[in-house]
């Protein structure tokens, strides 16, 4: 991305300042439909009575306990009942943001455990605990204090440097106090030594004045490739939205030609947002001009023209992760044309209560309209069934899932719709927490249930079935071999302990991702210690990419869990074309600190080359943080961008294979691409991006469109420029050209 000088960011400004905002749209019906029932779900969820069962660090978010607290502790009469509800009254202050006061109580809780009569082996146990929740209240009072009030392009990316070191240095001095207290009582504290390692940074003073029996050495870091630095423009650029942990869809919305960016926050008052790109390459917010407003909510985002009006659409994904609070339904957003929404759940069939954060579109059918798979989770509440909704062609829907075998399948994590067969349907991979992996086999119409589809469960017999703690999975071809291979992310819970372990040469715990190498008959070889990513990393939002433009799909990971703690990099992995990726997260500038989740490539400047907008937030109300947006320093190699229009294809042209076949100074090469918005955790732009490298000239581009078994064939294509491809249109149109 080329950034505007000083001087032309004034322009900007100025020529904009004068330039009325959007009028806001007038709700349709439905939206507004959709805003009432939302807000009166809110006040239902707010105003339930307490139970026991919610009592536990992970569950969705109340503002009542903070009062239940102080009310019990008020009301109690037994020394230890007394104790429990002061950790958890601190605890519920900070998780809601209120740190100050959180370290008054852990404090105040410190000097009644000391004056205690209690026995001096229970009370270290309590410390101990203590210590905990005060070294990570004081290392997010520092985050509070200079990442969020004074945040900067360099805040919290990892390794803490220049700009991103703490202007206000106390609380980060609190910790490491409190840190070299928990690492004396156990040196072997992996989770304590990180912490202490990382506030050492946000000092200033890290390796110089660590500990040398706690120190972390520099070399652990280091990036085994350097592919520039990618600069956080997200601030200047307008789209820094704060909030919680979300989803995000990054394509253009509004048709003006220019690339926009919708975000979301899964609060249950969080407005979603609509940036739509302007003349002078920055963001106006249009959330209000596009009648969204009252969409509230949303962990997470998925976009398709599902009806083939050529106008995208987005599918807003809730009650993921609530664990009880399952009644908040998705939202089918239709886009009327020029970015102005609709909220046609209701009317296309698709209101329903459950738990979800995980769609995918694809046309399992060929009939050249866009299906939905929607995977539901499990928690205390039961397992409810996933949804397989077949596109009628008339803007509503019909669920198959039970009559094709898709409804009972536990607690889904992750979707991906990919022929990995080659046989002209698209098959789809389904990534579970707790259980292993399923793949079903398209099998058509051949052995179908009435009103079904035959789908045939492989996973075990196709080896692909880990890990067994799953999150984000997709397929693409990242060896360029013509064959769909397949990503899965793990999440295992193994905490910043793990992390901190696997950074320091620890035998390494279950909870890597798995990549799976298709081998062309059937099954998968496990590539994942081939390819070096054998690597501890607690995944939740991810996406896939070419950084450098090479032609070879890399792997942007947002990592983190819900607990405070979880302070470790978003990971960069670059493909190295021969089979291996090489973590490329600190020289590239990723290695963000906040909770990584909806993650989005996209050449949204139109330079050529892809950038990346990632949200950043946590799950607890206090856990907030801006987005970001890594902008693409350039890298020289050649590429093509192709905007794929379907006919009898769905308009999308999602589960498109491309072919790529490029002369280069040592000969020929072929390039492959799968059409579609990437990972299952952020929706990334449906205009193929496609790097070149170092090629000379293209000397044909192959489209294999879903449903048809002829290819289409195109000659005469120039290298960096961009074009608009109709299928059975044997000439596509430049779009416009550009430089590398």
């Amino acid at each position: 991305m080329k950034t505007p000088t000083k001087a032309g960011w004034i322009i900007a400004a100025v020529v904009l300042a004068g330039c009325s905002p959007p009028p806001p749209a007038v709700p349709t019906a439905g939206t507004e439909s959709m805003a009432l029932r939302l807000d009166r779900l809110v006040d239902t969820w707010e105003a339930a009575p307490y139970s026991p069962a919610e009592e536990k660090p992970f569950r969705a978010n109340r503002p009542g306990w903070i009062p239940t607290y102080r009310q019990r502790i008020a009301s109690s009469k037994q020394a230890g009942k007394m104790l429990e509800f002061r950790h958890r009254l601190a605890r519920e202050l900070l998780w809601d943001g209120q740190t100050s006061a959180a370290i008054g109580e852990l404090n105040g809780l410190s000097a009644m455990v000391g004056q205690s009569t209690a026995p001096e082996r229970m009370k270290e146990s309590f410390f101990r605990m203590l210590r905990a929740d005060v070294s990570i209240a004081f290392l997010r009072l520092a985050e509070q204090q200079n990442c969020l009030a004074g945040h900067n392009p360099e805040s919290c990316i990892f390794p803490i440097r220049g700009a991103g070191i703490h202007r206000l240095q106390e609380p980060s001095s609190a910790a490491i106090r409190v840190l070299l207290k928990s690492l004396a009582a156990n040196p072997e504290d992996l989770g304590a030594r990180w912490l202490l390692n990382l506030a050492y940074m946000t000092l200033g003073k890290y390796p110089q004045e660590v500990p040398p029996e706690h120190l972390i050495e520099e070399k652990v870091f280091q990036s085994e490739h350097d592919p520039g630095r990618f600069r956080d423009a997200a601030g200047e650029l307008g789209v820094a939205a704060v909030g919680l942990a979300g989803g995000c869809c990054v394509d253009d919305f509004d048709g003006d030609g220019d690339l926009d960016i919708v975000a979301s926050s899964w609060g249950f008052r969080d407005q979603l947002k609509l940036f739509s790109q302007n003349a002078a390459g920055r963001f106006d917010d249009r959330t209000l001009a596009a009648g969204l407003a009252g969409e509230l909510g949303g962990l997470n985002l998925c976009h398709a023209d599902y009806d083939n009006d050529g106008a995208l659409d987005i599918l807003v994904l809730r009650g993921g992760w609530l664990d009880g609070a399952e009644q908040f339904p998705n939202s089918l957003l239709r886009n009327l044309g020029g970015g102005v929404f609709d909220d046609v759940t209701e009317k296309a069939g698709l209101l329903a209560f459950s738990p979800t954060q995980v769609a995918a579109w694809g046309d399992y059918d060929n009939d050249g309209w866009l299906d939905l798979f929607i995977g539901n989770e499990a928690n205390t509440a039961g397992i409810y069934d996933s949804w397989l909704y077949r596109n009628n062609g008339d803007g509503t829907f019909t669920d198959r899932g039970i009559a094709s075998g898709l409804a009972s399948l536990g607690f889904v994590k992750g979707a991906a719709w990919g022929d990995y067969d080659n046989d002209g349907f698209v098959d789809l991979y389904v990534s579970r927490s707790g259980a292993k992996n399923l793949l079903f086999h398209n099998e058509g119409k051949e052995g179908a249930t009435p009103g079904g589809w035959g789908f045939k469960e492989v996973a075990a017999s196709a080896r692909v079935e880990g890990p067994v703690n799953s999150f984000s999975a997709w397929f693409w071809d990242y060896d360029n071999d013509g064959r769909l291979d397949l990503f899965a992310a793990g999440f295992d819970g193994a905490g910043i302990d793990g992390v901190a372990g696997d950074y320091l040469g620890r035998p390494r715990a279950a909870g890597h991702p798995r990549l799976y190498r298709n081998r062309g008959d059937g099954t998968f070889d496990d590539a994942t210690s081939e390819a070096r990513l054998d690597r501890v990393l607690l995944v939740m939002g991810a996406n896939f990419g070419d950084l450098d433009n090479d032609g070879y799909p890399d792997l942007y990971l947002g990592t983190g869990a819900p607990d405070y703690r979880t302070l470790m990099p978003n990971r960069m992995f670059r493909n190295d074309g021969r089979g291996a990726f090489q973590d490329v997260t600190t020289a590239g500038g990723f290695g963000h600190l906040q909770k990584g989740h909806g993650i989005a490539f996209a050449d949204v400047d139109a330079d050529g080359d892809q950038d990346i907008y990632a949200v950043m937030g946590g799950w607890y109300t206090g856990d907030v943080f801006p987005n970001v947006f890594f902008e693409n320093p350039g890298h020289g190699n050649h590429w093509i961008t192709l905007r794929l229009r379907g006919t009898r294809a769905n308009r999308s042209a999602i589960g498109a294979r491309i072919k790529v076949t490029a002369r280069e100074p040592g000969g020929v090469r072929q390039i492959h691409a799968l059409a579609g918005t990437g990972g299952s955790f952020g929706s990334a732009s449906l205009q193929q991006e496609i790097g070149l490298g170092k090629a000379e000239a293209i000397e044909e581009i192959e489209i294999w469109w879903p449903g048809q078994e002829q290819r289409q064939r195109l000659g005469g294509l120039e290298m960096d420029r961009v074009y608009l491809v109709e299928e059975g249109v044997a000439a596509p149109r430049l779009v416009k050209g550009g430089s590398s």
